[in-house]
């Protein structure tokens, strides 16, 4: 009898050893969540940033497009005006 209350005690050790790794665990896993929040946060201010730089160019090249048809429509006026 003694021997199976040693053999269950054995038994039951690393069972309790466990348990704090298991808990770190959890608040290592919450940590993680958060740092990943973070991240995540931190990725998309990013890439709205870039969307907006990407935009104010997009609406300065339509601009200088404009410019640019506005002078050739004007070249082509005079150029059927002298003939």
């Amino acid at each position: 009898m003694l021997a199976r209350i040693a053999a269950r005690s054995a038994v039951r050790a690393p069972r309790a050893a466990m348990t704090p790794v298991v808990a770190r665990f959890y608040s290592e896993n919450a940590f993680n969540k958060k740092e990943k929040a973070h991240e995540d946060q931190y990725a998309r201010q990013h890439e709205k940033e870039q969307i907006e730089k990407l935009r104010k160019q997009i609406a300065q090249k339509q601009a200088e497009l404009e410019q640019l048809q506005k002078q050739h429509n004007e070249l082509q006026g005079t150029s059927e005006k002298k003939q």
